[in-house]
C-alpha cells in the first residue's frame, strides 16, 4: 500500500517534459539570481529609529490607528488610559514574558486597578476554551515582533503561546511595538524573518501582517471596519533604544 503523499512516477513524467521542450532536465539547484537594480532596498535607507517612527506615524494617520509613545517605566499607566478609554474588559493576553519583564503584572496578573475587568491569558491546554475568552473579549494585547514604518505594520508571529485568534476576535486591538522593532518596508522585514529562523531554527506556526484595524471595500470601493477583524486599534510604541 503505498502512504499518503507519495509520488509516482515523477522521474518519467519530467523527462517527457524536458524531452519535449527538447532540452535537458535540470536536477540541481537553481542558482539564485543577481539583480543589477533593486530599488527595495533604497527606500528609507539609512533612515534612524526616530525617522522611521515618524514615518509610521503620518500612515497611522491614514489607516486610522491611534499612536501613543512612552517608556518602560511609563508603559503601565498608557496601557490603563488606553483599554479605559476603549470601555475596559473583558482583556485577552498572548502568554508572553516580556509582559512581566515591562512592569505589567500589576495590570494583567491582577484584576484591573480601576474596576473589576477580567484578563485572560492565552493557554493552549485549555483549547477550544481559548477561542470562545477571545471571542469575548472586548480589548486583545500583543506584542509586534517586527513594525514596518511605511505602512505601519505590525508583524506576529503565531505560536502555542500566542493564538491568532488574540488579533482579530476582540472588538478592539492594543499592538505593544517595541521601537528597536521597527524597519523601513516588507523587504527588510523579510530578511530580519530570515534571520531569526537562522539564529533559533523555529518557524512560527502562523505570520501575521497587521495594518490597523479591519478594514474592506471590497464593495463598490465603500470602506467598511469590522468586517473581519478589530473595529478599532491603537499602537503604544515603547522607547527601548
Amino acid at each position: 500500500m503505498a502512504k499518503i503523499g507519495t509520488i509516482h512516477n515523477r522521474d518519467s513524467f519530467l523527462n517527457k517534459i524536458s524531452k519535449s521542450l527538447n532540452r535537458p532536465r535540470l536536477t540541481g539547484p537553481i542558482p539564485r539570481p543577481e539583480w543589477k537594480y533593486q530599488p527595495q532596498h533604497e527606500v528609507f535607507k539609512g533612515a534612524s529609529p526616530d525617522e522611521l517612527l515618524d514615518i509610521m506615524k503620518v500612515h497611522c494617520q491614514k489607516i486610522h490607528t491611534n499612536l501613543y509613545e512612552t517608556d518602560l517605566k511609563g508603559l503601565p499607566d498608557v496601557l490603563n488610559e488606553v483599554v479605559e478609554g476603549y470601555g475596559g474588559g473583558p482583556v485577552v493576553i498572548s502568554k508572553d514574558e516580556r509582559f512581566s519583564e515591562w512592569g505589567l503584572d500589576s495590570l494583567l496578573k491582577k484584576e484591573w486597578p480601576s474596576r473589576d475587568m477580567a484578563v485572560f491569558e492565552w493557554d493552549y491546554t485549555l483549547g477550544d476554551e481559548n477561542v470562545r475568552r477571545a471571542e469575548q473579549a472586548n480589548v486583545g494585547i500583543t506584542i509586534s515582533e517586527i513594525t514596518l514604518a511605511e505602512s505601519a505594520t505590525v508583524v506576529l508571529f503565531s505560536d502555542k503561546d500566542h493564538g491568532r485568534t488574540i488579533n482579530f476576535l476582540p472588538a478592539t486591538s492594543i499592538m505593544l511595538i517595541p521601537k528597536s522593532t521597527l524597519v523601513p518596508r516588507f523587504t527588510q522585514a523579510a530578511v530580519k524573518m530570515r534571520e531569526i529562523h537562522q539564529q533559533t531554527g523555529r518557524v512560527a506556526s502562523c505570520i501575521n501582517f497587521i495594518t490597523g484595524p479591519s478594514n474592506s471595500a471590497d464593495i463598490e470601493l465603500n470602506l467598511v471596519v469590522g468586517v473581519h477583524g478589530p473595529i478599532k486599534a491603537s499602537y503604544i510604541v515603547i522607547h527601548d533604544l
